[in-house]
């Protein structure tokens, strides 16, 4: 049981976890906290996708900076990366990248599906992508060695 290192934890941020997006809420008000898809790649931002006018947006706005928590939780395997860090860009997202978030999850097939049955949402999608600054981890399973 240890904190993971740089490079396990950019691995495991990098795997498709449905993750746990939370952002500061209004006064009075405990924080905003939702599940969420996202792509992170080794030393580069965490990318979201959203519909724009949502609560969580407009605080994410706000807030100028957003928090993401994956996790691995089975008996043998427990494990969890928290990042933390400024939003750098809020722009509308091509199909392209919504594609490739989906088939990260469903793989090319179902994304496709998905996408075609999601292009014509009024609203649109937004790509929000943050800057990592703080680090929160920990591996909870057993080494060989018994730590």
């Amino acid at each position: 049981m240890r904190p993971m290192t740089r490079e396990e934890r950019d691995a495991f941020l990098a795997e498709p976890h449905v993750a746990v997006l939370s952002v500061t809420a209004e006064a009075g008000r405990a924080p905003l906290a939702v599940p969420i898809w996202y792509e992170y790649r080794p030393g580069g931002l965490v990318t979201v996708i959203t519909s724009p006018g949502l609560r969580k947006v407009r605080l994410i706005e706000e807030a100028g900076r957003f928090a993401l928590c994956a996790q691995v939780a089975r008996v043998d395997d427990y494990r969890y990366v928290s990042v933390e860090g400024p939003v750098t860009g809020i722009e509308p997202t091509p199909r392209r990248e919504r594609f490739d978030l989906a088939a990260r999850y469903m793989g090319p097939d179902r994304a496709t599906d998905y996408i075609d049955a999601t292009e014509d949402t009024p609203a649109g999608y937004i790509t929000i992508r943050m800057r990592p600054a703080w680090w929160h981890t920990f591996d909870f399973r057993v080494t060989p060695d018994g730590r």
